[in-house]
Order: C-alpha cells, then sequence, then structure tokens
C-alpha cells in the first residue's frame, strides 16, 4: 500500500486494523479467559481458534510489510495502551511475552513510528473491574448476570476517549496506524478531516 505522508499536505490519514486479541495481549486475564474459553468450546475449539488468530496476525504483518511510508511521519495508536509515560516499556514486556500483536509495534517503532498512549487508565481500570466480574460469573453460574449493557456503554466511552486523543495528537501530513479490538469502533468521533482506510477489514458493527 502506497500512502502519502507528505508533511506540507493538509491531508491526515489512519490506517484502521480492527484486531483479534491473542492470550498474550490479555496479561493477568488471560489464563481465566482461556479456561472460560475451554469451558465452552473444549480443547480442539481452542486449538482452532488459536490458528485462525495466527493466521489472522500473519496477514496482518504482511500487511505492515506492504506499507510505503515516511515512517517519522507516522504515529501508532494500540487498544489498551494507556497514557503513562510508560508505552515503551508496556510494549516491549508484551512482546517479550509472546504477543504478536505488540511486536508488531516494536518493528514499527524500529522503522522511526512514534508509539503514541492511546487510553484512559481510569476506563481501562473500570473495564478490568467489569471482565473479573464476567468472568467470574461464567465460572459459577455458566454465565455473567450482566446484560452487557453496561459494557457496551463503557466501550463508546472508550471509543470516545481514543477518537480524542487521534484528534488532538495526529498532525496535518502525517499518517496514523491504530489496531483495535473487532468490536471498537471510533470513527464516528473522528474529525471530518481523517480519512480512514482499512487493509484488511472494517470493525464488526454492533
Amino acid at each position: 500500500m502506497d500512502v502519502s505522508s507528505d508533511p506540507e499536505s493538509q491531508h491526515r490519514m489512519l490506517i484502521y486494523f480492527p484486531i483479534v486479541h491473542t492470550q498474550a495481549d490479555m496479561g493477568a486475564l488471560g489464563e481465566s479467559v482461556k479456561k472460560a474459553t475451554l469451558r465452552k468450546i473444549g480443547r480442539l475449539g481452542w486449538k482452532r481458534k488459536v490458528e485462525l488468530i495466527d493466521q489472522f496476525w500473519t496477514a496482518i504483518e504482511r500487511s505492515i510489510d506492504n506499507l510505503s511510508l515516511s515512517f517519522d511521519r507516522v504515529r501508532v495508536y494500540q487498544d489498551g495502551l494507556p497514557i503513562s509515560g510508560k508505552e515503551s516499556d508496556i510494549v516491549k514486556q508484551l512482546a517479550k511475552s509472546g504477543s504478536r500483536n505488540h511486536a508488531v509495534l516494536l518493528r514499527l517503532m524500529d522503522k522511526g513510528a512514534h508509539l503514541m498512549g492511546t487510553e484512559s487508565l481510569e476506563l481501562l481500570l473500570e473495564e478490568y473491574e467489569q471482565a473479573k466480574k464476567d468472568l467470574a460469573g461464567s465460572s459459577s453460574h455458566g454465565k455473567s448476570d450482566d446484560d452487557g449493557s453496561g459494557s457496551v456503554s463503557l466501550l463508546d466511552r472508550r471509543d470516545r476517549f481514543v477518537a480524542e486523543r487521534i484528534n488532538e495528537t495526529l498532525r496535518q501530513g502525517e499518517v496514523g496506524i491504530i489496531f483495535l479490538g473487532m468490536l471498537h469502533d471510533p470513527q464516528p468521533w473522528l474529525d471530518q478531516d481523517i480519512e480512514v482506510v482499512y487493509p484488511i477489514q472494517r470493525p464488526v458493527k454492533r
């Protein structure tokens, strides 16, 4: 993909990769998520799911390799990466733990791209606590008692925050690359002058 990142241009572009999280991306919740998934789909189902996710990330890696960009004019935004001042350390740690997503981020940084803190730490902590409750409910009752309405509201608040972060930090003549889970969709809150490109697929409609 040949994408212009001319610093004299007034154009802003966002290359959007909807992603599927791996166990390594989930940190402390990873093992609990795996156990809950195994109860639902069994070991063969889990193995097949892992294989499909691996294939998906291979497609993303190939797409990234085909980008023709001036990477010093590229900003990278990432699902679950809080604005903290420790963004690089977080990415390096997760890449070391086996996250293909964060390994891709490191490759982009090595090319000269700028890693951006993307999300609100407060909203991420709120989601973490909700996820723990959901997993506990799944374990004890077979399903969570939550009807999901709170989660949708939280997802919308996260998407709005991410969009505002991009609006504020992506400069004229720059290209952003964003990796967000399939259910996210910050586009409704992005400034109208930001062109969004989907090299692989669009997010899942909620």
